[in-house]
């Protein structure tokens, strides 16, 4: 089963029982744990010793499609991006709109799901461990959550995922960080190899979408969404092709909201226990959020930390919020009436057309001041150094 390849020792304790779970998927899993993304892994090994604005200006060119520049870069950019041009033949344009129009009518409660829930489990993970290493949430976390709100917003806007679309783009630009992350974390002194595998494996790039996609779902539907099979479906194809452009491999890249729910759960169980950097992270998490909003005030932020501290650890459950050492909470009832209220208002929605409209539109605002947008546009830059604190900004 694995003669040729040596595990990760953080994942041999759960290997037996996770086999007996799901035989094939953890195979998959673990294998993945040694895996990053062999064709960008090459792209930026052989493009070492070009200048960090060269690069970024190569970057640019590709992304949007100048010629000019490109005939000047390395032959690998080139191909790369022309790798671009062709989505994969299941990829369905028309397929993507009830996807799209369920997320707008839901945002608030996805941004709820992910916050509250799908990231905080991720974070439950050895995907903690990259993050703590680079600071990227201690030292930049409202810009790292903002980015990541963005990133969603893009994707489920009508025309995102188009060549020319800003979701394709930040879809391509995460690949291109996570690779520079993987490469800086490799060469770092602090990453254990032997314990943890590869930085930002392909197992955790795959593990992670099947969150952000069906896990997502299972939470916002918890606190109150509502989504028709076809709406399900169609969220689950857009961030199918999200996660291709973000370079995880078809091999672990989800199918449909049943294959990422069980990859999800397979994953969670090969994981190791959440650790001090699990710890760390998740409550860095919660804490920021209020900020992420605009919520600047002092005793109202840490308000709001405590209500997303009581809503989290209901989606969560208890066991994990105990890992992750939140403050003791009691959550009986807390989703029944987070529940409720959103029902409440959405009757008033449909006795009072003009109110229902209006929060409709301050919905959006919201989800645009909760989300990273720059003055310069979309930024290619990726870090140079490991640690946040020493890197340039990007």
């Amino acid at each position: 089963m694995f003669d040729d390849i040596i595990l990760p020792t953080d994942y041999i304790a759960n290997t037996e029982k996770t086999l007996k779970y799901d035989y094939e998927r953890t195979v998959n899993y673990l294998k993945h744990t040694l895996m990053g993304d062999p064709e960008v892994d090459q792209m930026l090994e052989e493009c070492a010793s070009l200048e960090r604005a060269d690069m970024q200006r190569f970057i640019h060119a590709g992304m949007e499609q100048d010629e000019s520049v490109l005939l000047d870069a390395p032959a690998v950019i080139r191909e790369f991006f022309k790798g671009l041009e062709t989505p994969p033949d299941w990829f369905d344009r028309e397929a993507t709109r009830p996807g799209i129009r369920s997320f707008h009518r839901n945002s608030p409660l996805i941004l709820g799901g992910m916050v509250g829930g799908v990231l905080v489990e991720g974070f439950a993970t050895n995907i903690s461990k990259s993050f703590f290493l680079t600071g990227r949430i201690r030292d930049q976390g409202v810009r790292r959550l903002k980015q990541n709100n963005r990133h969603m917003l893009e994707i489920f806007l009508p025309g995102g995922l188009d060549r020319q679309g800003d979701g394709f783009k930040l879809s391509v630009r995460i690949r291109l960080v996570h690779a520079q992350v993987r490469r800086l974390l490799a060469m770092s002194r602090d990453w254990d190899h032997e314990a943890w595998g590869v930085p930002v494996s392909a197992a955790h790039c795959g593990w992670a979408l099947s969150a952000f996609s069906a896990r997502l779902l299972y939470h916002s539907m918890r606190l109150g969404a509502r989504f028709s099979p076809e709406e399900r479906a169609s969220f689950m194809h857009v961030w199918r092709y999200s996660g291709y452009l973000m370079g995880i491999p078809e091999s672990i890249l989800l199918e449909d909201e049943e294959d990422a729910l069980k990859l999800f759960n397979v994953g969670l169980m090969c994981e190791p226990p959440p650790g001090l950097e699990s710890v760390v992270m998740a409550n860095a998490l919660v804490n920021a959020a209020p900020l992420v909003i605009g919520q600047s005030d002092p005793a109202q932020r840490r308000g709001l930390a405590k209500y997303v501290y009581h809503v989290s650890s209901a989606l969560i459950g208890k066991e994990m919020a105990r890992d992750l050492r939140y403050p003791r909470h009691q959550t009986f009832g807390v989703l029944p009436l987070f529940r409720m209220d959103v029902r409440y208002k959405r009757l008033m929605g449909k006795l009072f057309p003009k109110r229902a409209a209006s929060m409709r539109s301050s919905d959006f605002t919201g989800l645009l001041g909760a989300s990273a947008y720059d003055d310069v546009g979309i930024s290619y830059a990726t870090p140079d150094q490991a640690h946040a604190e020493e890197s340039s900004f990007w």
